[in-house]
């Protein structure tokens, strides 16, 4: 992947104090903020108690099923309590994970449609809940591309075809989001791992995308499993410092708000999105411990995705992250 250099808008500062965050949600403090995502049975107001049961410092959520296209909305009582709660435990900063239903770049105006009236639920709900990050994945460019790469990595649909996609989904946001009041919501694009027509699986084109959304509040989340599959070196000394620079050249590290957390049991390059256990996969203890105790994440907030296959899985893959950034 051949780097490019671009130009952003510098980023917004944060309040002062750790536990606290600032404009676009965006943790203050000398070190990154962990947290994992967190079950909502019961009511969202619950997951709040179960991350600070966890030792969270953040969380992730989904406002609603994340597989059915129907969503019942929180109550307005049971929003206020979450950020009550949060407040009290400070759980900072609340990511919402958009619904894997939704795909605003798709080419079928059927689905484009359906995932447009989804989304804006997503927004809503989002704000209702006084969240700080609303996490997207960019979408496919539509079954008839089911075969295609990503960027340079691959065989793939032409540029064109690419291009088109995403100015599918840039112009389904801001139609979507036409009369919302973000206040302190940011949206972040979610890399992916690519292939398959998917969108997102490079650092140029999540910066395509996002140069798109300028004047909209948004920025990018990074997923470290996503990052691998994608071809993307993060294990070794060199790759991990290759990888860096592309972030840095083609992205723009200031608009990283959030990674995900997540070992792999995938190969290099293979777009298998497989997640594992911290430290039990191919991306190991040291990636995570590199990242923790690199500079240019420290604003960041890490939030874990690792899977749960036994009681007690998220909480030792939490200890396991809190204790190689504390190290």
């Amino acid at each position: 992947m051949r780097a490019a250099t671009s130009k952003h808008a510098p980023p917004v500062e944060p309040a002062n104090g750790r536990a606290k965050a600032g404009a676009g949600g965006r943790p203050a403090g000398p070190r990154p903020r962990i947290g994992i995502h967190t079950s909502i049975a019961g009511g969202v107001e619950r997951a709040a108690d179960r991350a600070r049961a966890l030792g969270c410092e953040c969380l992730q959520i989904f406002s609603a099923s994340p597989r059915q296209w129907r969503a019942i909305t929180p109550s307005a009582a049971a929003c206020a309590e979450l950020t009550a709660r949060r407040r009290q435990y400070g759980l900072e900063p609340l990511a919402i994970h958009v619904n894997y239903l939704v795909n605003l770049a798709s080419a079928e105006a059927s689905l484009r449609q359906r995932s447009q009236a989804a989304f804006r639920g997503e927004l809503e709900r989002a704000a209702a809940l006084k969240a700080d990050f609303l996490i997207l994945h960019p979408g496919s460019m539509g079954a008839e591309d089911a075969s295609a790469g990503s960027g340079e990595t691959g065989p793939g649909a032409p540029p064109r075809d690419r291009e088109a996609a995403r100015v599918r989904l840039a112009a389904a946001i801001r139609e979507t989001a036409a009369g919302f009041a973000w206040g302190r919501l940011r949206l972040l694009i979610e890399n992916t791992a690519g292939g398959g027509g998917r969108l997102g699986g490079d650092f140029r084109e999540l910066a395509a995308i996002l140069d798109l959304l300028r004047g909209l509040p948004a920025g990018a989340c990074l997923d470290t499993c996503h990052c691998w599959v994608a071809g993307y070196d993060l294990v070794s000394e060199a790759g991990y410092r290759e990888t860096c620079r592309h972030i840095e050249r083609e992205l723009g590290r200031e608009r990283v708000f959030v990674w995900h957390a997540n070992d792999t049991r995938s190969r290099l390059g293979s777009r298998l999105d497989r997640h594992e256990h911290i430290g039990a996969g191919n991306l190991g203890p040291g990636l995570f411990r590199r990242m923790l105790h690199d500079a240019r994440w420290k604003q960041a907030a890490f939030i874990l995705e690792t899977p749960l296959e036994k009681d007690g899985d998220d909480r030792r893959n939490l200890q396991t992250l809190l204790r190689l950034r504390d190290a």
